[in-house]
């Protein structure tokens, strides 16, 4: 069976629809600590009452209120499954402090429990849920409850101290946009509840809407600190955020945040689990290069993992930022995952778990036209894959060379080449792995070049006319060539001072056509690390002036075919703002600084020190 008949099989031997939906609305369920939490309980019902009998349940614990998940229980409730949906802890009308993921090991176990206790219960419970709903099905699993059968969850927010919050030392800011808006990425009619039931004081709930409005203003003026704005008002977000924003180190604090997958495995529940993410989704390194590849390790249990070209939550569209790929790269989401949730809760033989254990949307080879929406077509296809990542990979490194070339070739004693970073006049952010991200920015893949229309740019150059920017490209390629799976930079560099950053960003140089007659730099993946955590990030270790290091940036991973005629490029620099906060190059402790400084940055291109991409080549 094909990847695409396989995603777009009509549900055969599915739950068949016969019953209306009966909601039990706000019914509380109390946690081991007394506190209770506010649920949701959507059942089968007939002739307008709960139908008699015992049914299989689906799961989700949101943060983003019950009534968003509506959807949820329309399409599974009337093919025979309970749907709870519940507010977690200290939002919307449920109960107690918010500690993003904290408690939800142990809440979401005491919930389960208590669902497989009730009499409309069959005691199989499976779990639903997109983002933090996908993390809090993580903090399930490592809680272990005893009738947990299957899960999905998708873009998973989770390991969020190594890539997704901190990130190789750098702090993505998104998460400062989330905890201003209150979780509302935008500032919506939600907002305005969320603002009440987070402020301490109702009357300050206004000024908390209003911060939401100005995100922009406040991530320009970093660092943020404590009892200077409206967020004190909130004082569970502020805390945690300013924590976060201040902690660097991957040690306890974020270990132990509850959805850390990677450092509970020995406690993971075994269970069959499809794990979904995109080529731009925000988590995609954790769901397919940690979660994926570590629980497949251990565990016994089918493990399944699905990648599309989708941004984060974009299961459901054909495009992403700027792009444009097949109308099957839209995956008919609610079908599909009722065909994995009949065989693990109903155990209906419906010959998912014979499919093959990777599915893979390869992107490129649309032809790079303007479609009429006014999107790049850079098309695609899927594809059936045994493992990820490819066993047949062929790990190829591109070097880096003073002239800007970017080739196999390894360098000689080329001389090294150095730029100025001004922390005040960082690289805007122009479309990437990023998501809650609001008015901060565009999300996806998108051109690399400058308009007036975003907000931090100051004219229509491309980012590769930046000085601050240093760009290594090859030849238009004479074949296709095809990149699937980690990208990996080796990086050779110093600065003048004790801190500061690198970047890292792998762009598909589209030639000129009628539609595009200055081409398209279109971003494929992007990365960064902060000099401090070069080692990792357990523990900071300041910079030596002038020393040069080899520093590893790990980009998202991707699949996509750079097309005949197109170029490889790799483009370092030291800032990728408001992705990530701006390192001010002092080396004052994480959010507390008070002085910026101009560094002098330097990349090494030689024999001893060769700055290198590894790219996954796929054979032909």
């Amino acid at each position: 069976m094909t990847a695409r008949s396989a995603l777009l099989l009509l549900p055969l031997l599915a739950s068949a629809q016969t019953y209306t939906v009966h909601l039990d609305k706000n019914v509380t369920i109390q946690m081991r600590d007394g506190v209770k939490l506010s649920t949701n309980i959507y059942r089968p019902a007939r002739d307008g009452a709960p139908a008699p009998g015992r049914f299989p349940v689906i799961m989700e614990r949101t943060p983003y209120g019950k009534l968003r998940a509506q959807p949820l229980a329309d399409y599974y409730v009337p093919k025979g499954y309970v749907v709870i949906v519940q507010d977690v802890r200290g939002r919307y009308e449920s109960e107690g402090r918010w500690i993003p993921i904290k408690n939800d090991p142990n809440d979401g176990f005491d919930t389960v429990k208590w669902i497989a206790g009730q009499p409309w219960s069959d005691g199989n419970i499976g779990t639903a849920g997109t983002s933090y709903g996908g993390a809090t099905q993580h903090a399930l699993a490592i809680s272990n409850p005893p009738n947990l059968k299957t899960m999905i969850p998708v873009d998973a927010m989770s390991n969020f101290g190594r890539y997704g919050m901190r990130h190789n030392g750098a702090f993505e800011l998104r998460w400062f946009n989330w905890v201003a808006t209150l979780g509302n990425s935008t500032v919506t009619q939600s907002a305005a509840a969320a603002s009440l039931r987070a402020a301490v004081d109702p009357a300050a709930a206004p000024a908390l809407v209003d911060m939401g409005t100005r995100v922009r203003e406040y991530v320009r003026g970093l660092p943020f600190r404590s009892g200077t704005t409206a967020l004190q008002h909130a004082p569970d977000y502020e805390k945690w955020l300013i924590e976060a924003m201040s902690h660097g180190d991957y040690d306890d604090f974020w270990k132990s945040h509850g959805a850390s997958v990677v450092d509970q495995l020995a406690v993971y529940k075994d269970i069959p689990i499809y794990h979904i993410t995109g080529w731009y989704d925000s988590w995609g390194n954790s769901v397919a290069n940690l979660n994926y590849i570590e629980l497949k390790r251990t565990k016994k249990s089918q493990q399944r993992l699905i990648i599309g070209p989708w941004t984060h939550g974009g299961q459901g569209l054909s495009n992403a930022g700027d792009a444009q790929f097949t109308p099957d790269a839209a995956l008919a989401f609610n079908d599909w995952r009722l065909r994995w949730y009949d065989r693990w809760l109903k155990g209906i033989e419906n010959g998912v778990d014979k499919e093959a254990p990777v599915k893979l949307y390869i992107m490129g080879g649309g032809g790079g036209h303007k479609t009429p929406e006014g999107r790049l077509m850079v098309g695609g296809h899927w594809r059936d894959e045994q493992e990820w990542p490819l066993a047949r990979t062929a790990y190829t490194p591109y070097y880096a060379h003073a002239n800007g070339t970017l080739s196999k070739t390894t360098p000689q004693q080329e001389p090294p080449v150095s730029f100025t970073f001004d922390p005040r006049n960082p690289v805007p952010t122009l479309g990437g792995n990023v998501s809650s991200f609001g008015t901060l920015g565009m999300m996806g893949a998108t051109d690399q070049r400058c308009t007036p229309a975003i907000w931090l740019c100051a004219d229509s150059r491309p980012l590769a006319a930046r000085n601050d920017v240093l760009v290594f490209q090859t030849p238009p390629l004479d074949a296709p060539v095809e990149v699937t799976g980690r990208l990996i930079v080796k990086l050779w560099a110093s600065t003048d001072g004790p801190d500061t950053d690198f970047t890292a960003k792998l762009v598909d140089v589209y030639p000129p056509n009628k539609d595009y007659p200055a081409g398209v730099d279109l971003i494929v993946a992007d990365s960064i690390v902060r000099g401090r955590y070069r080692n990792g990030s357990g523990k900071a270790a300041l910079l030596q002036p002038n020393h040069p290091y080899e520093f590893t940036i790990e980009m998202y991973p991707t699949s996509l075919v750079f097309q005949k005629g197109h170029r490889l490029r790799l483009d370092i620099s030291s800032s990728n703002f408001p992705r990530f906060d701006v390192n001010p190059n002092t080396g004052e402790p994480l959010n507390n600084n008070r002085r910026w400084r101009i560094a002098q940055n330097t990349i090494y291109m030689d024999a001893q020190r060769p700055t290198r991409i590894v790219l996954p080549i796929i054979p032909r």
